[in-house]
């Protein structure tokens, strides 16, 4: 066994960063290129690729916190939840959409694609952070919204898993408590 201590130490103390704290710069094509490729790195049973990426620049986010607002108004949502959706893309440098594209098989439950899209979302922040990017998991009803996800370039069967944002970060957040492990485990030894 060797381990890796500073890989541990990352991960022992790994903090996303919020996605209102991101600002320029963000990571340019080569660089980011680098963090999809670290994110794809993830259990995928069968080689399916369940997932892809649509990279969200400024003018793009722009556009789609508009579209947002107008979507937010169509659908009777709450008019400060539907502003909140809104200024997450408008006031993010990046996002990146990662994209559930589940793939037909008789051999791989979709579950199990579903669990591998979850872990390039991971695998991105990860990615980012080790990289001395900020980075931040987000979703919300824009995640599931077909009006929105037509707009992005989804088809019918797929969804988005997460919109990772990055950028460089403006301060380090808090600590905040973590799980206790103790009670959240349990051994079985026969």
């Amino acid at each position: 066994m060797s381990e890796n201590p500073e890989v541990m130490e990352f991960l022992l103390t790994r903090r996303s960063r919020p996605a209102k704290m991101l600002r320029q710069p963000v990571p340019d094509s080569a660089q980011l290129t680098r963090l999809l490729g670290a994110a794809a790195r993830v259990p995928d049973h069968g080689k399916l690729e369940p997932w892809r990426f649509v990279v969200l620049e400024r003018p793009a986010l722009a556009r789609l916190s508009g579209r947002i607002l107008a979507r937010g108004a169509e659908l009777g949502i709450d008019a400060e939840k539907t502003a909140k959706a809104a200024a997450t893309f408008a006031d993010s440098p990046m996002i990146v959409a990662v994209v559930a594209s589940p793939k037909p098989s008789d051999k791989i439950p979709e579950i199990e694609q579903t669990l591998s899209v979850g872990a390039v979302c991971l695998g991105l922040v990860n990615a980012a952070l080790a990289s001395g990017w900020g980075a931040n998991w987000l979703t919300g009803w824009v995640a599931s919204d077909r009006e929105i996800l037509t707009e992005l370039g989804l088809s019918p069967q797929e969804w988005v898993a997460g919109f990772i944002h990055l950028g460089t970060a403006q301060g380090t957040p808090p600590e905040r408590p973590r799980p206790d492990i103790a009670t959240l485990t349990t051994w079985i030894a026969q």
